[in-house]
């Protein structure tokens, strides 16, 4: 194993509010999923409420919601491992949840009103937490091997520090 491998840390297991989202996400995941199992078996479970503009068949939207359910679940394990991919997957899937939760209610209003302001928690802390930065040593610290700008402290690629 060269020094390269033994030098790279393992992921750092998620914290704060960070953890907080990927409880949240696995959560709110495994509910989509019964949800969306609910959906497929009985169509007759959920009933809407007046006219929509975006109908479908509640069929069709059990399996919208048992993928997405499945995909959101893996992701918030992923955010709770500390994967750095899972991070950005997160913002995305839970981008996606909200516009299916605005578009899930007539189905469920209550529900989808708590789920989409999850889902702006889940990106809100997804995105203002620093500690992808500080694990890769790329802090305002500057104690990250070579580091930016090596001797002196001087970045010499006009990048301001930390990115």
């Amino acid at each position: 194993m060269d020094s390269a491998q033994r030098d790279t840390p393992a992921p750092a297991p998620a914290s704060g509010p960070t953890l907080f989202a990927g409880v949240l996400m696995l959560v709110n995941g495994v509910l989509s999923v019964l949800a969306g199992i609910t959906g497929i078996a009985k169509d007759d479970v959920y009933a809407r409420l007046g006219d929509y503009v975006y109908k479908f068949n509640l069929t069709t939207w059990g399996w919208v919601h048992l993928v997405l359910g499945v995909v959101v679940a893996v992701t918030g394990w992923g955010v709770l491992k500390g994967m750095d991919w899972a991070r950005g997957a997160g913002v995305g899937l839970a981008a996606v949840s909200i516009v299916a939760q605005f578009l899930w209610l007539p189905y469920t209003p209550l529900w989808a009103l708590v789920s989409i302001a999850l889902g702006m928690f889940v990106i809100w802390a997804l995105c203002a937490d620093g500690s992808a930065a500080d694990r890769s040593g790329a802090g305002a610290s500057g104690k990250g091997g070579s580091g930016a700008g090596g001797p002196g402290g001087a970045d010499r690629s006009g990048a301001a520090p930390g990115l």
